[in-house]
Protein backbone atom coordinates (compact mmCIF):
# COMPACT_ATOMS: atom_id res chain seq x y z
CA UNK A 1 0.00 0.00 0.00
CA UNK A 2 1.27 3.35 -0.92
CA UNK A 3 2.01 6.32 1.71
CA UNK A 4 0.28 8.98 1.67
CA UNK A 5 3.54 11.26 0.52
CA UNK A 6 3.68 9.39 -2.38
CA UNK A 7 1.02 11.57 -4.43
CA UNK A 8 2.70 14.47 -4.03
CA UNK A 9 5.59 15.18 -6.86
CA UNK A 10 7.53 18.49 -8.29
CA UNK A 11 6.83 19.46 -11.78
CA UNK A 12 9.89 18.12 -13.47
CA UNK A 13 12.87 20.91 -14.38
CA UNK A 14 12.46 21.54 -17.44
CA UNK A 15 15.96 23.02 -19.62
CA UNK A 16 13.75 25.97 -21.29
CA UNK A 17 11.74 26.66 -18.13
CA UNK A 18 12.41 29.28 -15.21
CA UNK A 19 15.35 28.45 -12.62
CA UNK A 20 13.95 26.76 -9.03
CA UNK A 21 15.31 28.62 -6.21
CA UNK A 22 14.64 25.26 -4.17
CA UNK A 23 16.08 21.52 -4.71
CA UNK A 24 13.88 19.12 -4.70
CA UNK A 25 14.12 16.32 -2.23
CA UNK A 26 12.13 13.23 -0.42
CA UNK A 27 12.19 12.48 2.83
CA UNK A 28 10.58 9.75 4.92
CA UNK A 29 7.30 11.03 6.54
CA UNK A 30 6.59 10.13 10.33
CA UNK A 31 3.02 8.16 11.50
CA UNK A 32 1.74 11.83 12.39
CA UNK A 33 2.60 13.41 9.37
CA UNK A 34 1.34 10.35 7.19
CA UNK A 35 -1.58 11.00 9.07
CA UNK A 36 -1.49 14.60 9.19
CA UNK A 37 -1.59 14.53 4.78
CA UNK A 38 -4.30 12.02 4.74
CA UNK A 39 -6.72 13.77 7.61
CA UNK A 40 -5.45 17.15 7.29
CA UNK A 41 -5.15 18.08 3.35
CA UNK A 42 -8.30 18.20 1.98
CA UNK A 43 -8.91 21.13 3.98
CA UNK A 44 -6.29 22.77 4.71
CA UNK A 45 -3.75 22.04 2.17
CA UNK A 46 -3.56 22.54 -1.75
CA UNK A 47 -1.22 21.93 -5.00
CA UNK A 48 0.44 24.67 -6.42
CA UNK A 49 0.79 22.62 -9.81
CA UNK A 50 -0.90 19.23 -9.03
CA UNK A 51 -4.49 19.22 -10.09
CA UNK A 52 -5.25 16.11 -8.75
CA UNK A 53 -3.96 17.29 -5.39
CA UNK A 54 -6.40 20.28 -5.53
CA UNK A 55 -4.80 23.42 -6.72
CA UNK A 56 -7.48 25.56 -4.42
CA UNK A 57 -10.01 28.38 -5.79
CA UNK A 58 -10.12 30.11 -8.69
CA UNK A 59 -11.73 33.49 -9.27
CA UNK A 60 -12.74 34.40 -12.69
CA UNK A 61 -9.69 35.51 -13.85
CA UNK A 62 -7.96 32.30 -13.18
CA UNK A 63 -6.38 33.57 -10.03
CA UNK A 64 -6.25 32.09 -6.68
CA UNK A 65 -9.27 33.23 -5.23
CA UNK A 66 -7.85 33.45 -0.99
CA UNK A 67 -11.19 34.63 0.21
CA UNK A 68 -12.79 31.35 -1.09
CA UNK A 69 -9.85 29.55 -0.16
CA UNK A 70 -9.67 30.96 3.22
CA UNK A 71 -13.82 31.51 4.19
CA UNK A 72 -13.31 35.20 4.43
CA UNK A 73 -11.72 38.86 3.79
CA UNK A 74 -8.99 39.53 5.74
CA UNK A 75 -5.18 40.70 4.84
CA UNK A 76 -3.30 37.86 3.82
CA UNK A 77 0.48 37.12 4.34
CA UNK A 78 2.42 34.77 2.19
CA UNK A 79 4.86 32.99 3.76
CA UNK A 80 7.67 31.35 1.33
CA UNK A 81 9.82 28.37 2.51
CA UNK A 82 7.71 28.02 5.54
CA UNK A 83 10.62 24.79 6.38
CA UNK A 84 8.93 23.16 9.66
CA UNK A 85 6.09 25.52 9.88
CA UNK A 86 7.42 26.62 13.31
CA UNK A 87 7.10 30.70 12.41
CA UNK A 88 4.20 30.19 10.57
CA UNK A 89 2.02 28.44 13.09
CA UNK A 90 3.45 30.81 15.85
CA UNK A 91 2.55 34.32 13.89
CA UNK A 92 -0.42 33.00 12.58
CA UNK A 93 -1.65 31.88 16.45
CA UNK A 94 -1.13 35.51 18.03
CA UNK A 95 -2.03 37.39 14.41
CA UNK A 96 -5.77 35.77 14.12
CA UNK A 97 -6.77 39.28 12.41
CA UNK A 98 -4.53 38.13 9.37
CA UNK A 99 -4.82 34.74 6.69
CA UNK A 100 -1.62 33.27 6.60
CA UNK A 101 -0.53 31.35 3.29
CA UNK A 102 2.59 29.11 3.74
CA UNK A 103 4.55 27.33 0.64
CA UNK A 104 6.88 25.14 0.97
CA UNK A 105 8.62 22.48 -1.21
CA UNK A 106 9.86 20.04 0.79
CA UNK A 107 6.70 17.54 1.88
CA UNK A 108 7.71 16.63 5.81
CA UNK A 109 7.54 20.78 6.03
CA UNK A 110 3.77 20.82 4.30
CA UNK A 111 2.62 17.81 6.91
CA UNK A 112 4.35 19.05 9.80
CA UNK A 113 3.26 22.39 9.26
CA UNK A 114 -0.83 20.97 9.48
CA UNK A 115 -0.04 18.91 12.31
CA UNK A 116 0.90 21.97 13.85
CA UNK A 117 -2.42 23.69 12.43
CA UNK A 118 -4.12 20.67 14.05
CA UNK A 119 -2.36 21.12 17.66
CA UNK A 120 -3.30 25.04 17.89
CA UNK A 121 -7.09 25.32 16.10
CA UNK A 122 -5.78 27.62 13.63
CA UNK A 123 -8.37 28.61 10.99
CA UNK A 124 -6.30 31.37 9.19
CA UNK A 125 -3.39 28.77 7.91
CA UNK A 126 -3.71 26.94 4.38
CA UNK A 127 -0.60 25.29 3.35
CA UNK A 128 0.57 24.77 -0.31
CA UNK A 129 3.24 22.27 -1.54
CA UNK A 130 5.42 23.84 -4.62
CA UNK A 131 7.20 26.74 -5.91
CA UNK A 132 6.79 29.59 -3.92
CA UNK A 133 6.94 32.01 -7.24
CA UNK A 134 4.93 29.78 -9.26
CA UNK A 135 2.53 30.28 -6.30
CA UNK A 136 2.76 34.05 -6.52
CA UNK A 137 2.56 33.76 -9.92
CA UNK A 138 -1.22 33.10 -9.34
CA UNK A 139 -1.83 35.93 -6.52
CA UNK A 140 -4.15 38.82 -7.68
CA UNK A 141 -1.40 41.54 -8.06
CA UNK A 142 -1.14 44.39 -5.34
CA UNK A 143 -3.38 42.03 -2.61
CA UNK A 144 -0.90 40.60 -0.31
CA UNK A 145 -0.45 42.36 3.19
CA UNK A 146 3.40 41.31 3.65
CA UNK A 147 5.49 38.71 2.04
CA UNK A 148 7.90 36.46 4.39
CA UNK A 149 11.20 35.36 3.09
CA UNK A 150 12.68 33.90 6.45
CA UNK A 151 16.25 31.87 5.66
CA UNK A 152 15.82 30.87 2.13
CA UNK A 153 18.32 28.82 0.60
CA UNK A 154 21.57 31.04 0.55
CA UNK A 155 22.77 29.12 -2.50
CA UNK A 156 26.73 29.66 -1.54
CA UNK A 157 28.77 28.55 -4.40
CA UNK A 158 29.03 31.05 -6.90
CA UNK A 159 27.62 29.04 -9.74
CA UNK A 160 24.62 28.28 -7.86
CA UNK A 161 23.55 31.96 -7.29
CA UNK A 162 21.12 32.76 -9.77
CA UNK A 163 19.51 30.09 -8.04
CA UNK A 164 18.55 32.36 -5.11
CA UNK A 165 15.21 33.95 -4.39
CA UNK A 166 16.43 36.99 -3.59
CA UNK A 167 17.62 38.48 -6.84
CA UNK A 168 15.69 41.92 -8.78
CA UNK A 169 13.01 39.92 -11.13
CA UNK A 170 11.97 37.72 -8.36
CA UNK A 171 11.54 40.77 -5.56
CA UNK A 172 9.80 42.29 -8.68
CA UNK A 173 7.44 39.89 -8.70
CA UNK A 174 6.44 39.19 -5.06
CA UNK A 175 6.44 43.13 -4.96
CA UNK A 176 3.88 43.24 -7.48
CA UNK A 177 1.51 41.34 -5.77
CA UNK A 178 1.85 43.36 -2.74
CA UNK A 179 -0.75 46.13 -1.68
CA UNK A 180 1.09 49.69 -1.94
CA UNK A 181 2.39 50.26 2.01
CA UNK A 182 2.73 45.96 2.51
CA UNK A 183 5.87 44.55 3.62
CA UNK A 184 8.26 42.38 2.50
CA UNK A 185 10.70 40.55 4.73
CA UNK A 186 13.53 38.78 4.49
CA UNK A 187 15.85 37.00 7.06
CA UNK A 188 19.15 35.01 6.73
CA UNK A 189 22.46 33.64 9.04
CA UNK A 190 24.73 33.98 5.63
CA UNK A 191 26.00 37.08 6.15
CA UNK A 192 26.74 37.73 2.19
CA UNK A 193 23.30 36.79 1.24
CA UNK A 194 22.36 39.66 3.47
CA UNK A 195 24.52 41.94 1.74
CA UNK A 196 22.73 40.45 -1.48
CA UNK A 197 19.29 41.51 0.05
CA UNK A 198 20.21 44.81 0.73
CA UNK A 199 21.41 45.59 -2.12
CA UNK A 200 18.14 44.18 -4.03
CA UNK A 201 15.63 45.84 -2.09
CA UNK A 202 17.76 49.39 -2.37
CA UNK A 203 17.41 48.82 -6.08
CA UNK A 204 13.99 47.62 -6.51
CA UNK A 205 12.08 50.90 -7.70
CA UNK A 206 8.80 50.13 -5.80
CA UNK A 207 10.47 49.23 -2.36
CA UNK A 208 11.76 51.51 0.69
CA UNK A 209 13.75 49.80 3.55
CA UNK A 210 11.97 50.82 6.12
CA UNK A 211 15.57 50.88 8.06
CA UNK A 212 19.09 52.43 7.46
CA UNK A 213 20.44 49.18 6.46
CA UNK A 214 19.35 45.76 8.59
CA UNK A 215 16.06 46.15 10.19
CA UNK A 216 16.12 45.85 14.03
CA UNK A 217 15.22 42.27 15.23
CA UNK A 218 11.05 42.28 14.46
CA UNK A 219 9.31 40.63 17.94
CA UNK A 220 7.13 38.89 16.05
CA UNK A 221 9.09 36.92 14.05
CA UNK A 222 9.73 33.57 16.52
CA UNK A 223 13.29 32.11 16.69
CA UNK A 224 12.89 28.49 15.39
CA UNK A 225 14.80 25.59 16.06
CA UNK A 226 17.29 26.23 12.87
CA UNK A 227 17.69 29.83 14.12
CA UNK A 228 18.56 28.43 17.37
CA UNK A 229 21.38 26.16 16.21
CA UNK A 230 22.74 28.52 13.37
CA UNK A 231 23.18 31.16 16.43
CA UNK A 232 25.01 28.21 18.61
CA UNK A 233 26.98 27.70 15.42
CA UNK A 234 28.13 31.46 15.66
CA UNK A 235 26.02 32.57 12.85
CA UNK A 236 24.56 35.87 12.38
CA UNK A 237 20.85 36.37 11.95
CA UNK A 238 20.07 39.51 9.38
CA UNK A 239 16.27 40.86 8.87
CA UNK A 240 15.71 43.32 6.39
CA UNK A 241 12.31 45.02 5.63
CA UNK A 242 11.24 47.11 2.87
CA UNK A 243 7.53 48.17 2.38
CA UNK A 244 5.88 48.89 -0.96
CA UNK A 245 6.05 52.47 -2.19
CA UNK A 246 2.38 53.95 -1.95
CA UNK A 247 3.08 55.06 -6.09
CA UNK A 248 5.75 52.97 -7.12
CA UNK A 249 6.88 54.07 -10.84
CA UNK A 250 5.00 51.81 -13.65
Amino acid sequence: MSSPGSRFTHVPDRRDGPIRTFHPRRSPLSAERSRALTELWPRFGFSVHDDALGTGPRDDGGLLDTAALFGRVAPVVLEIGSGMGEATAAMAAADRGRDYLAVEAHLPGVAQLLVLVARAGLDNVRVAHGDGLDLARRITPGSLDAVHLFFPDPWPKARHHKRRIVAPEHVALLRSRMRPGGTLHCATDWPPYAEVMLEVVAADPGLTNAYDGPAPRPPHRPITAYERRGVAAGRQVTDVVATRTVHPPG
